[in-house]
């Protein structure tokens, strides 16, 4: 790898909630973006299928969360990314959606990848805490057998114990040598799944400290999940950053980038 080469922001809330939390949310991502010369993505899940619980909120659903991202689209002019969980969902979320992202519990699911790859769109892997990272050439493979021109890699923490992920930052070289842009999750990396029982928690203070290392060893891009109030947030709220730590946090991430550029 040959060095920090940051120049993507993927971020919003984990799930949609109503329409004017969601712009406020990308309007200020978009402008710490732009203050840095990064191309930015939002994101926002419509429907979360893979809760801890069947009693936890899923979001708006697929119909209603897609209407709000064409209009989150249409306002704020920024490229979309959703995920999609069955392989029939891929065709309708691609219609609103620049970006379709596979979550990483079903990262090995052919006939998913396979239909997100024939959309045409942008793909994002995120890869399962299953795997190894040299693992992820398999998904590779199938995704450029079924025509994906441009994929990404995500990187989200690998399962180590019980309730507890933990980042190898090899990871990041790994996948990058398998000719794909890579990602760092930031905020899915310090979740502790299923660890408050029915829901999952998280150890959001190390978010800061993670970015920073997978910059400095080199991605495209950094993924986060970010909530003016993380505490109240339906879902994922204990690994969320707060909306007014991200302008910090990615002025931080473009100075490591810089730096290595410079040396």
């Amino acid at each position: 790898m040959a060095g920090p080469r940051f120049k993507l922001l993927i971020a919003g809330p984990c799930v949609l909630e109503d329409l004017q939390g969601a712009l406020a949310i990308g309007v200020e991502a978009k402008r710490v973006a732009a203050a840095h010369g990064l191309r930015y993505v939002f994101k926002a899940s419509v429907d979360k299928a893979n809760r801890s619980s069947a009693s936890s909120p899923r979001g708006p659903g697929l119909q209603t969360g897609l209407a709000m991202l064409a209009e989150i689209k249409r306002q704020l002019g920024v490229e979309i990314l959703t995920d999609i969980h069955e392989p029939w969902q891929a065709e309708q979320a691609a219609a609103t959606a620049d970006w379709l992202q596979i979550p990483a519990f079903l990262c090995r699911q052919t006939d998913l990848l396979t239909a997100a790859a024939r959309t045409g769109r942008i793909v994002n892997v995120k890869k399962g805490q299953f795997l190894a990272p040299w693992d992820m050439r398999n998904v590779v493979e199938k995704l450029q057998v079924a025509g994906c021109r441009e994929l990404y890699l995500t990187e989200r923490g690998t399962s180590f114990g019980y309730h507890t992920l933990i980042v190898d930052m090899r990871s990041l070289e790994i996948m990058s040598e398998m000719g794909c842009s890579v990602i760092f999750d930031g905020t899915h990396s310090v979740q502790q799944p299923g660890g408050l029982g029915k829901v999952t928690g998280g150890e959001r203070r190390f978010v800061p400290g993670l970015c920073r290392a997978a910059v400095a060893v080199g991605v495209d891009g950094v993924f986060l999940e970010v909530h003016p109030e993380p505490d109240r947030s339906p879902s994922d709220g204990p690994n969320m950053l707060p909306l007014d730590a991200l302008a910090p946090l990615i002025s931080d991430l473009s100075a490591i980038g810089r730096a290595w550029q410079g040396a």
